[in-house]
């Protein structure tokens, strides 16, 4: 039986558009030293490596990159 991570070529793409988003948060939070936008930049390019559902990645994916949105300090 194949491990779930090597089947599933979506999480390696999916988790490379988080990481990359993640990149340029932490890159803009890093630049304006904002702590937010920081914090969701490492997260987006940490949390892909813990989860190995598809939809679960999309979906806790798209609410971190929403969070500076709603989250201003």
């Amino acid at each position: 039986m194949a491990n779930q991570l090597t089947a599933n070529p979506s999480l390696l793409i999916w988790g490379m558009i988080f990481g990359a988003i993640g990149l340029g948060f932490f890159i803009y939070g890093k630049r304006q030293r904002a702590a937010i936008p920081l914090v969701v930049g490492i997260a987006l390019s940490v949390f892909p490596f813990f989860i190995t559902n598809v939809y679960l990645l999309v979906l806790v994916g798209i609410l971190l990159v929403i969070v500076p949105y709603f989250i201003r300090l």
